[in-house]
């Protein structure tokens, strides 16, 4: 549920005064009744008349005051649907809430409108769905799984309400989203903030500036994102239609993600236990916008009933351009996508705007966003098979139930059709490409990929980091993810901005003293490598990739230019050739195995942000460091109380990755 915030808040402001006025009023007490005289204009008055007449006046004007305060809550109720004072929001926004979304992009929407503030009221519950015929239990976000959409304009300030009504503690992370001036509202527990505990409420307020594009939100404790608290955030820019080069006619959201049907705690706790070295858990298949189909006499052992399942259609108009926004939303899985008998340009990178490339496969890795322009010109056929393939060369074991395609349907119509079961109807007879899918799990080639707006990479790096990932076994027998010998692990209760921001004002040299480089003094580097600079530079960051697996490297808070990828070890002499003119930015590119990837961004957004792998199960495993940028900025924050009384609840453990130490008694 969405809302303009300005007018309404006063009038439940001022509609909640009354109610608790009419409230002392009533009561009759020394307090309510001083205060009733105040506010109705009686000080000094009634202290000169008799008490008979005190009292018969005073049960006169309560009456009238009620009165006039029921009429006036009703005035409120009636000027808009949002401006009841007693209505409970969450309630009427799971009341409106649709099961199922399309994720269709509004055509009509207003580019040159002024900023708003867009309100959402979300509550995050536990139930169990069968997106694919399989039952699996949940998290999701007013019943709607995937979670609704977040569509607003650059200069917007997005306000959404969270309770958790779920059994784990929770966050949400909006993906991608800079959050210039609002470190604390990043979503990343253990880092910007504590978790909602179970039974919490929560306010995430930002304003979008600087940015546009295609983004999303997901879930930033444990693994949640794998039982499906995700959804899709799109940024419009007052530029949109001469930045994309192509004109288009629809656009919307499509999203891919591999799937589990286990929870993912269980999984997880599976794969850290000891002599796991590294295996992944391995999906059960993948859905294409939260569906597919599964054949439940294949799956005996699993609870099923596939007749309510049934494959995305997308209903595009012949002969126009449609902008297909994807976006990678799964926990490991690099998917190879296409449509097929179709080429397609590519036109947006993790929200940069590029110029158009044609290609007919898209390889996208976790976390990962490229918004393509289809052209529905065939005349071979009206219908056509979305395939999106997971490359299963990845996975470190085999799983006996993994389908590892999944499918959707492209079709020249308006008209919606929908295939459900053992797809009865015809369905598509088109022709797959004849190339074989990629056997690597690597970024596809962005060389390419030029943005249409301009910008020159800084022409020198003030300093350069050597970051070098690996997996090793350490105590216990237990495999763990490292960047230069620090394995992250949360602190749900003191994360490290409050942290710092404590410290700072306290005027403990740990956090006050100048420094370039990694703070080991302020910081338990064997738990979290926090690397600090000072003021506003330009750095370059080159991770070392020692493992043998694909590590999409996000960043928190800032795109970053991509000016080299490579295999082998990093060569030095990378720098001779360098082409800074106007080299691809983004937030989420992948070093592959044995491979190397090189990094510049300049340090002006201050806060402290996540650098991690995006496999969900390779964070928890431990590969995350944090920069600290601007200091000498964050020092000087004050928390919302908002923030800092999330630290103070209970149960903020549920639904963390469990410590290391339940293995010392009990090594297996």
């Amino acid at each position: 549920m969405e809302s303009d915030l300005e007018d309404s808040a006063s009038s439940r402001s001022e509609a909640y005064w009354q109610v608790e006025q009419a409230q002392a009023l009533l009561a009759g007490s020394s307090d309510g009744n001083a205060e009733r005289e105040k506010a109705l204009g009686y000080e000094g008055v009634t202290k000169s008349a008799g008490n008979c007449f005190r009292q018969h006046s005073s049960k006169i004007a309560a009456i009238l005051f009620l009165l006039l305060v029921l009429s006036t809550i009703t005035l409120i109720w009636w000027i808009g649907n949002e401006a009841s004072p007693i209505a409970d929001p969450w309630q009427a926004a799971l009341d409106e809430a649709e099961p199922q979304q399309d994720y269709t992009l509004d055509h009509n929407w207003e580019f040159d409108a002024a900023p708003r503030t867009r309100e959402y009221w979300w509550t995050i519950e536990n139930t169990e769905l069968n997106p694919d015929g399989v039952y699996k239990p949940m998290v999701v976000i007013n019943g709607q799984f995937p979670g609704p959409v977040i569509q607003c304009s650059e200069g917007d300030t997005i306000v959404v309400n969270v309770r958790n009504k779920g059994v784990n503690a929770t966050s949400i992370h909006w993906h991608g989203i800079y959050q210039n001036g609002t470190n604390w509202m990043d979503g990343t527990v253990g880092i910007t903030q504590c978790p909602i505990a179970p039974g919490g409420i929560f306010t995430y307020e930002f304003k979008i500036n600087g940015q546009s594009g295609t983004y999303w939100y997901h879930a930033h404790q444990g693994t949640q994102v794998a039982d499906g608290l995700y959804g899709p955030l799109i940024v419009h820019s007052r530029l949109e239609h001469q930045l994309q080069k192509i004109r288009y006619d629809s656009d919307r959201v499509i999203m891919v993600q591999d799937y589990y049907h286990d929870l993912s705690g269980a999984l997880l706790l599976k794969y850290l236990e000891p002599d796991r070295e590294n295996a992944e858990p391995v999906p059960d298949g993948a859905l294409i916008n939260g569906k597919n189909i599964r054949d439940c006499d294949a799956l005996p052992h699993r609870r099923c009933d596939n007749t309510t399942a049934g494959l995305t259609i997308f209903n595009l108009a012949p002969n126009q351009n449609h902008r297909l926004r994807f976006i990678n939303t799964g926990s490991f899985a690099e998917f190879q996508i296409q449509i097929d008998e179709h080429e397609f340009a590519v036109t947006e990178v993790d929200g940069t705007d590029v110029k158009p490339v044609y290609y007919h496969r898209l390889n996208i890795n976790p976390g990962q966003r490229y918004s393509i322009v289809l052209s529905t010109d065939m005349t071979t056929a009206e219908s056509f098979w979305l395939r999106a393939r997971m490359i299963t060369d990845c996975f470190a074991e085999r799983n006996a139930d993994l389908i590892s395609e999944v499918r959707a349907i492209v079709q020249y119509s308006q008209e919606k059709i929908r295939y459900i079961g053992g797809l009865s109807d015809q369905p598509p007879s088109s022709l797959d490409w004849p190339e074989s899918i990629e056997q690597v799990c690597k970024d596809m080639n962005t060389t390419e990929l030029v943005p249409t707006m301009v910008t020159a990479a800084p022409a020198n790096a003030d300093a350069v980091y050597y970051l070098w990932g690996n997996f090793q076994i350490g105590a216990w027998r237990l495999s763990r993810g490292f960047f230069n010998g620090s394995s992250w692990k949360s602190d749900v209760h003191f994360p490290s901005l409050s942290r710092f921001i404590e410290g700072y004002g306290a005027g403990n040299e740990s956090f006050t003293t100048t420094r370039n480089g990694m703070n080991e003094v302020g910081f338990d580097v064997n738990r979290e490598m926090v690397v600090q600079i000072d003021s506003i530079q330009s750095i370059d960051i080159i991770i070392q990739n020692f493992d043998d697996g694909n590590h999409p490297m996000h960043l928190h808070g800032y795109k970053y230019f991509v000016l080299a990828q490579g295999h082998g070890y990093y060569p030095w002499d990378t720098y001779e050739s360098l082409d800074l003119s106007n080299p691809l930015r983004r937030d989420t590119a992948s070093v592959q195995a044995y491979s190397w990837l090189l990094i510049r961004l300049i340090t002006d957004n201050p806060g402290i942000w996540a650098l991690h792998c995006h496999i969900s199960w390779h964070t928890e495993a431990g590969m995350l460091m944090q920069l600290l940028t601007r200091p000498d900025i964050v020092g000087g924050w004050s928390l919302p109380t908002a923030n800092t009384n999330l630290c103070q609840a209970e149960g903020l453990e549920k639904g963390m990755t469990p410590s290391d130490n339940m293995w010392s008694e009990n090594p297996g």
